[in-house]
């Protein structure tokens, strides 16, 4: 009997680039593709690329050459193929390049170069699809694209502007992935608080219910399923509101990743971001007044051109204010084809990267000090790596691969994907210490 076609796979970028890649994988198992662990037993790689920074675009060539020298039949998708002809250029021996979301593309250039086998008899490819993370987590895909024309992001030139997903398949997908075992799924798009805006939030059908396609009925539908649901990606828009008691009553998870940016007036202008008027200190307030038991995590920029030292004091201000409990920082970066590289008194190099560096000190602090509250309280915690009687898991502050970690000692027996109950022992920057208890 024939082997059949072997396809080698690189993932590269952030969540959504990843369910792209999923998406992908899942065709070609569904077409009867083996997917290969090494370029040597490939008979063609695929490459998903970021494009979205320098440091980005630097890897995702670096990855395109590995996989040229290594293999020599390489297709690229993701971001990257989408912005002009860099790709093109740098290597034109590649079989095809297409951008992001593009499965049906990437899907023709395979057949191309490598046909596809047919097995009618054989169902090759698990309800849920197949997936690069853990079994027990599973990234929500809810739109693509964004409406948002923020200056320092190039995002919407290469995945074009918001499409929101049916919410009747948004909603299959979710319900398949629980059947299938997942335990925790992560909500994202570029922006999850529009979602629906484009189809003026217009009614769908799960299980023969009726759903609007909008951000609090996906999640009280979420909800049913009785499995951990974390909201990423969030815009502090006022309806954002609406899902803070469904994370008080212990229906979603009590974690809002939203993307403050920064917090001079003048600044947020510049940048063009989407509700820079609001006042985003008292909604942290109030969300937390409802919900104390929140986690919010966000990401600033800092050395935005033009940003003044009082700007940057103001923004260090609102962090001692906001004491948000888990932040990313990054100095600004001036990408190829964004509009902020345009505006005057660009920040020198050497002072974003000091600015960042007092940033994550001012935020260090904060983080230690929320962190230590939680010495001497139970947890629940979901692991994800088991080492010995170490268990390594997650609370509901905390997301994969960008948060902090718990790591439990007397796990033993424990297994990833498993729910232990823990009481906290010791808390550092980042990462929480606990034990398991019984009960």
């Amino acid at each position: 009997m024939k082997s059949a076609p072997r396809v080698g796979f690189v993932s590269l970028g952030c969540p959504k680039a990843l369910v792209d890649s999923e998406q992908i994988l899942t065709q070609l198992r569904a077409e009867g593709y083996e997917i290969a662990p090494t370029y040597e037993g490939s008979d063609l790689v695929v490459v998903n690329t970021c494009g979205f920074i320098d440091s980005a675009v630097e890897e995702s060539l670096e990855a395109i050459g590995e996989a040229l020298a290594e293999n020599g039949k390489v297709i690229v998708t993701g971001c990257l193929g989408a912005k002009g002809t860099i790709v093109r250029d740098t290597f034109p021996n590649l079989l095809a390049v297409t951008g992001p979301h593009a499965r049906d593309e990437v899907m023709t250039a395979v057949h191309a170069h490598l046909p596809k086998p047919h097995d009618p008899f054989v169902d090759l490819v698990p309800p849920a699809g197949v997936k690069l993370t853990p079994r027990h987590y599973a990234y929500l895909k809810i739109s693509e694209g964004c409406n948002h024309r923020c200056t320092f992001c190039i995002i919407p030139s290469m995945r074009g502007d918001l499409v929101s997903r049916p919410v009747g398949d948004v909603l299959t997908e979710a319900e398949a992935l629980a059947k299938s075992g997942v335990k925790e799924l992560l909500v994202i798009s570029q922006d999850t608080s529009a979602y629906g805006v484009d189809v003026k939030y217009r009614t769908g059908f799960w299980g023969g219910k009726p759903v609007r396609t909008r951000m609090t009925e996906l999640c009280q539908a979420l909800a049913t399923l009785g499995i951990w649901v974390r909201l990423h990606y969030v815009y502090p828009y006022p309806h954002v509101d609406e899902v803070i008691p469904l994370m008080a009553d212990g229906k979603i998870l009590p974690y809002l990743d939203v993307p403050f940016q920064h917090a001079s007036p003048r600044i947020l202008k510049l940048m063009k971001r989407p509700a820079s008027s609001e006042k985003n200190l008292e909604r942290i307030h109030a969300w937390r007044e409802a919900c104390p038991e929140i986690t919010l995590r966000s990401t600033f920029i800092v050395g935005f051109p033009g940003e003044t030292e009082a700007e940057f004091e103001e923004l260090l201000a609102f962090l001692r204010e906001a004491r948000l409990d888990r932040v990313g920082c990054f100095a600004y970066s001036p990408v190829e084809g964004a509009r902020a590289n345009d505006l005057p008194d660009p920040v020198p190099e050497a002072l974003r990267e000091e600015r960042r560096a007092r940033f994550m000190e001012v935020q260090g602090e904060i983080s230690r000090q929320r962190l230590a509250e939680k010495v001497g309280r139970t947890l629940d915690v979901l692991v994800d790596s088991v080492e010995g009687a170490v268990a390594y898991a997650r609370s509901s502050a905390d997301a994969p691969e960008i948060d902090g970690i718990v790591q439990v000692k007397g796990a033993k027996g424990a297994k990833p994907g498993d729910f232990l109950r823990v009481k906290v022992t010791r808390a550092s920057e980042h990462d929480l210490e606990a034990r398991a208890v019984s009960g």
